[in-house]
């Protein structure tokens, strides 16, 4: 089974839209028995707290529900557990590295290689991050179903 743990700063917008849309596409590629998809935060300022509401309304536009979502920082004992973890942005990179204790086993890694994934936190515009969220999340599954 291979675990992917998505990460963004406050685990409310980008990374459980990247977890709940890699679940919706590892469902219809129909290997929800050959992974483990989670999310996390780096700071503490969300925990407890559901998805963003425009987030969720985004993700619900596309048929995709995230009910039952509750934000929880990224630990250390989670780089050990996952084969993956997925960051959103080069700050999450780093946070997350940290968090980690440093990035020996190469797990810590971006969902998109050619950019941040925008933050609609600041941008407001959630359609941008769902297309670079829908991307990023096509080219991981694609990559790791070469490796099952």
């Amino acid at each position: 089974m291979k675990k992917i743990l998505f990460v963004c700063h406050g685990n409310i917008c980008r990374s459980p839209m990247a977890e709940y849309v890699m679940k919706y596409l590892v469902e219809q590629a129909q290997l929800t028995d050959q992974f483990l998809i989670e999310s996390a935060a780096t700071s503490t300022e969300e925990i407890g707290n559901p998805v963003y509401p425009s987030a969720r309304r985004k993700l619900a536009e596309h048929g995709i529900s995230c009910n039952g979502h509750a934000a929880r920082q990224m630990t250390r004992a989670d780089y050990l557990r996952y084969d993956l973890l997925v960051g959103m942005d080069s700050a999450n990179l780093r946070n997350m590295t940290r968090i980690a204790g440093g990035d020996p086993e190469e797990k810590i890694r971006p969902l998109l290689y050619d950019k941040d994934v925008a933050d609609p936190w600041y941008t407001g515009n959630f359609e941008v991050t769902w297309q670079d969220v829908l991307r990023g999340c096509q080219a991981l599954l694609e990559e790791q179903i070469q490796c099952i």
